[in-house]
């Protein structure tokens, strides 16, 4: 058996999870160095959520960070996680916005994409996986992981055959994305077997503490043979982030499944990273709930971010005391929707539209855009068919999309850098705007007037918009 890898998550997922990704480039700086010495297999460092925290609540260019973690690791593996078709934003872009942001991403220092979809619908995937392979970048083709209240959809053999037509579609490795943290630890063995049988390419499991299994769950996952594990350090880690990274290789030391990885290395890590972790408590930026085993996640299925967003929906609506009865009916919904696993931007429709359901004293009565968007096929194809009597409830004698929805876009690229000449100072910039237009907008004004020295009152004659 040879030894286990490790990615390291701290500066991607890991804060993402507890601290909706505000920890800033600057706080990551001056780690990188002593991270890049670890000897990890890789570091997640981008994508997901930071390219949108970046422009929209810490005034920062996200490609800069990028620059600047590259420029300081020097002899580890960079890792993204990207959307599919979504990239990192929130709807589908076409098929040449997405190859421009991935040959750029790979420019700027990404080694290995973490490609998924939200519905685990391989043809969101395809424009994202040629275009890397293209690039020479690594696929890393990533299942999302769910599960149903009877066990007859997300089967292993379900899991299985999507891996190997990730594989065939040229996966580098696959990746099963936990992202609920449901994996249980001899679910996880079964399913890391029947993979390593069935592709030839390594497996890598991503889960998170939420449930209280991940630690567990790695384990299992590493006796059945798994190539790599993300982890995060201590005093990022657990919680509704990663198992921590010094317990594993702890654990797995002087085994044949060793690491290789020094825990006094990883010690002066920890030691870097727990002040802030203590800055981050005091700020009130990092929740203590948010460190705390979260059972709602096996009972109901639900994530720990979508359980908060539905309390916050309750409480506005002055109904919290329906929890209850929403956390009831997102199966149901889910369900009546073609058992889409709860990710984004799945997770927040299904959720919503539970509520709506709850609180409007009658089911679908109100029906959210975006639910009718799912169920029309505007996201691809659900792991199960939809009911024709429930799709002629929610879209009426609407077309429903059968085809993969970015062959009904057409190229944008250009239109989009026609819009913003006088912004763009470097290539990415198009890509910022493409993802996230007033975000983005609002941010250029920023760093013009930063770079001319400009204050307030100029900012304002910039047209910066500070709501």
């Amino acid at each position: 058996m040879s030894k286990v890898k490790i990615t390291e998550t701290v500066l991607r997922d890991s804060h993402q999870s507890l601290i909706a990704t505000r920890m800033t480039t600057e706080e990551m700086l001056p780690i990188i160095d002593k991270l890049d010495k670890v000897g990890y297999h890789s570091l997640e460092a981008w994508g997901g959520a930071t390219f949108d925290s970046c422009l929209r609540f810490l005034n920062e260019d996200p490609w800069e960070r990028l620059r600047k973690i590259r420029e300081s690791a020097k002899n580890t593996k960079l890792q993204m996680l990207f959307r599919g078709q979504n990239i990192l934003g929130y709807r589908h872009y076409s098929d040449d916005v997405v190859e421009y942001f991935v040959q750029k991403s790979i420019a700027n220092g990404i080694d290995i994409l973490r490609i998924f979809d939200a519905l685990n619908d391989a043809r969101n995937l395809e424009t994202a996986i040629k275009a890397t392979i293209k690039e020479n970048g690594h696929v890393q083709a990533a299942i999302c992981y769910t599960t149903d209240p009877e066990n007859k959809i997300y089967t292993t053999e379900y899991f299985t055959n999507y891996a190997k037509t990730l594989e065939n579609m040229g996966a580098h490795s696959i990746c099963i994305k936990d992202m609920s943290g449901l994996l249980k630890p001899y679910d996880a063995y079964e399913l890391v077997k029947a993979l390593k049988e069935t592709v030839k390419v390594p497996i890598q499991l991503h889960t998170h503490y939420t449930s209280g299994l991940a630690s567990m769950t790695l384990l299992k996952a590493i006796e059945a043979g798994v190539d790599v594990v993300d982890t995060a350090i201590s005093p990022m880690a657990m919680g509704t982030s990663q198992p921590p990274t010094e317990s594993l290789v702890a654990t797995l030391a002087g085994t044949e499944y060793d690491t290789g990885i020094d825990l006094g290395q990883l010690d002066e890590i920890t030691k870097y990273f727990t002040p802030l972790r203590e800055k981050y408590l005091a700020s009130g930026q990092l929740d203590p709930k948010m460190l705390k085993v979260d059972v709602n996640a096996l009972i109901y299925q639900v994530p720990g971010g979508m359980l908060s967003n539905l309390v916050s929906q309750l409480k506005q609506a002055g109904k919290s005391d329906k929890l209850t009865e929403v956390l009831e009916e997102v199966p149901r919904v889910r369900a009546d929707s073609g058992y889409a696993p709860l990710v984004t931007p799945s997770s927040q429709i299904v959720g919503t539209q539970a509520v709506f359901n709850v609180i409007g004293g009658e089911r679908y009565k109100m029906v959210t855009k975006e639910f009718k968007g799912l169920v029309q096929g505007q996201y691809g194809k659900t792991p199960v068919d939809i009911d024709p009597e429930f799709v002629k409830k929610i879209i009426g004698d609407t077309e429903r999309i059968t085809c993969r929805p970015a062959d009904n876009l057409a190229p944008e690229l250009d239109e989009l850098r026609a819009k913003i000449p006088q912004y763009l100072e470097q290539d990415e910039d198009v890509l910022s705007y493409a993802l996230f237009e007033q975000v983005a907008l609002k941010f250029f004004e920023y760093r013009k007037a930063k770079k001319y020295g400009l204050d307030s009152e100029a900012d304002a004659a910039l047209g910066v918009h500070n709501a």
